[in-house]
């Protein structure tokens, strides 16, 4: 048999939204909506560029929450696309393609002769045009498949390069549901040549002889679905496959950037770390928008400080964003910071200090009216914007302790300006 290739691909779920962005900001929206179809757009084109002789897509072709007819009329034109380049396509509809109540009047067939969609009542086989390819699927008819569809696909056809397509959690991928569960092992041993499995969205191949693949989705759509998304390129020769090549066709990215500030004694070191994370972040994109969630953890006496900025905080690392890209918006900030427990020693940042000292002053009874005179100097001193009553409006009512972290924090913030 000849060398031949084609592309494997799955969860494609166009035009399903990309959670948490789009009320961020306006001008990311448009590129957020149009980020499945783009990155479809990619798939349909690395096919033609890459001169593969047939496409199969396993499952999720759709989303669940589909609400308009134009997605898939936009499907249907690319497939028009393809067929014009002599490009065959093969598919099955997962538990997303199942649940919306378009797919079912929706004919991908109709107008594509290229297209080969596999019926829900029992899996099937389909020879691919002018190679000795037989490729074997079966789609849901419902969301919840519970039961093993792989032990009703026909036997691998004899003379034939076999592939399977199959939408599975296989033996279980978290977070996704346990659908169609299989083990490796009947996989392997049921005499298939490829298995080209739908439903995980990270790229993992299972298994390599036979190979067994999860491409992964084509697009993330959270911060839970970070790094390179896509499809894979698939090279048989002598009827062995001799390469599979990830292909990365995503146009948006999401990264989660982990910080320890635990070293950083003071604001704009922070700011600092913040921007080298951002930096490597978007290096790792190659060139895409970044929608980035940002985490700040560590031991820090700056955990006070940060913890009362809120808003101003997030405001600060939002700055820091936009002087390294304009093509990063942050999605979230998670500030998982802890303060410095008198057991791992003196905290060495300006507020432990502080706060060593005026602990050790507070605890004798017989000082407190030699502190009230301190923090009323203090309270003179501080601007009018440092909400400087609080500090003493918290003596009144809750005691010194309260009080005292607050106006360290006041104390360190008024240091940082």
């Amino acid at each position: 048999m000849a060398q031949f290739r084609f592309l494997h691909a799955a969860d494609l779920h166009i035009d399903s939204p990309l959670v948490g962005l789009s009320r961020r900001s306006e001008e990311f929206a448009s590129q957020v909506d149009e980020a499945s179809r783009r990155a479809v757009d990619n798939l349909i084109q690395t096919a033609i560029d890459e001169e593969c002789r047939f496409l199969v897509i396993s499952g999720d072709v759709f989303d669940g929450q589909w609400r308009d007819y134009r997605t898939g009329i936009f499907f249907a034109n690319r497939m028009r696309k393809l067929s014009a380049a002599g490009i065959e396509v093969y598919i099955t509809l997962g538990n997303h393609d199942a649940e919306n109540r378009f797919v079912a009047r929706l004919d991908l067939e109709d107008g594509n002769g290229n297209v080969h969609l596999f019926p829900h009542r029992r899996a099937t086989s389909l020879p691919v045009k002018g190679l000795d390819v037989m490729v074997h699927g079966w789609s849901y008819n419902q969301r919840d498949v519970t039961e093993n569809l792989a032990q009703g696909y026909p036997p691998p056809v004899s003379g034939k390069f076999n592939i399977g397509l199959l939408h599975t959690a296989c033996t279980g991928r978290p977070p996704h549901d346990p659908y169609a569960p299989c083990t490796v092992e009947q996989l392997v041993h049921h005499g298939y040549d490829y298995w080209a499995l739908g439903h995980a969205h990270t790229l993992e191949v299972v298994n390599r002889d036979p190979y067994i693949v999860y491409p992964g989705n084509l697009q993330g759509r959270s911060s839970r679905e970070t790094g390179p998304k896509g499809a894979c390129l698939v090279t048989v020769e002598d009827d062995k496959v001799v390469s599979v090549e990830p292909r990365v066709l995503d146009v948006i990215r999401w990264s989660v950037s982990s910080i320890d500030i635990t070293r950083c004694q003071d604001l704009l070191s922070v700011y600092t770390a913040a921007r080298m994370a951002m930096q490597q972040a978007l290096y790792a994109a190659d060139g895409r928008p970044l929608a980035l969630h940002v985490t700040f953890s560590g031991t820090t006496g700056l955990h006070n400080v940060i913890t009362r900025l809120g808003t101003e905080f997030r405001e600060e690392i939002e700055t820091v964003a936009a002087s390294v890209s304009d093509g990063i918006w942050i999605e979230h900030i998670d500030v998982a910071t802890v303060p410095p427990h008198p057991a791992q020693g003196p905290d060495p940042s300006v507020a432990g200090r502080i706060r060593a000292a005026v602990e050790e002053f507070a605890s004798d009874p017989a000082l407190a009216k030699i502190l009230e005179e301190a923090l009323a100097e203090v309270r003179e001193k501080m601007p009018a914007g440092a909400h400087a009553d609080e500090v003493f409006a918290a003596i009144r009512r809750d005691g010194p302790t309260r009080a005292l972290n607050l106006a360290l924090s006041l104390i360190e913030t008024g240091q940082e300006q």
